[in-house]
């Protein structure tokens, strides 16, 4: 083949990958509608009540955070010694946290700190977490959702 042909098929290709892409992404990014973003939550059985605050007020894309976490009864008395379980991930992208955040407990009973979360591109996340106390097993999923600029 001619070298200017190969030139012009190599761009093409690269111009049509480019644009899949676009596409995708542009397409990929819509939040579904009546979202639940609250970051007070009771999970899934009633168990337990969570609380979740960010760091900052917009979270920040790329950048590793800790966010502080206070778990209670549903009567309001703080929880200790929970163990819980962190999981999520972009669910119209079908991947998930691109860490491994973990949980450990803070000085004062019920207070946490979910350690090492970051969010790799704007979109709709999820935060899955199962806790685990003498009060039983329960779960809850936290939905984030983070615009072009963060």
């Amino acid at each position: 083949m001619d070298g200017t042909i190969v030139q012009k098929m190599l761009k093409l290709l690269l111009a049509a990958f480019v644009l899949s892409l676009l596409l995708c992404n542009a397409y990929g990014q819509q939040v579904p509608a009546n979202l639940n973003l609250a970051l007070t939550q009771q999970t899934n059985a009633g168990k337990y009540v969570i609380a979740l605050e960010p760091p900052e007020r917009n979270v920040r894309l790329n950048q590793i955070q800790t966010w502080s976490m206070t778990l209670r009864a549903p009567s309001g008395q703080l929880v200790q010694g929970a163990v819980i379980d962190v999981g999520g991930g972009m669910p119209q992208h079908g991947h998930g946290l691109p860490t491994q955040p973990q949980v450990v407990q803070q000085g004062d009973a019920g207070h946490y700190l979910l350690e090492g979360m970051k969010f790799s591109m704007p979109g709709w996340w999820v935060i899955n977490l199962k806790v685990r106390s003498p009060m039983g097993t329960d779960a809850v999923t936290f939905n984030v959702v983070l615009p072009p600029s963060s």
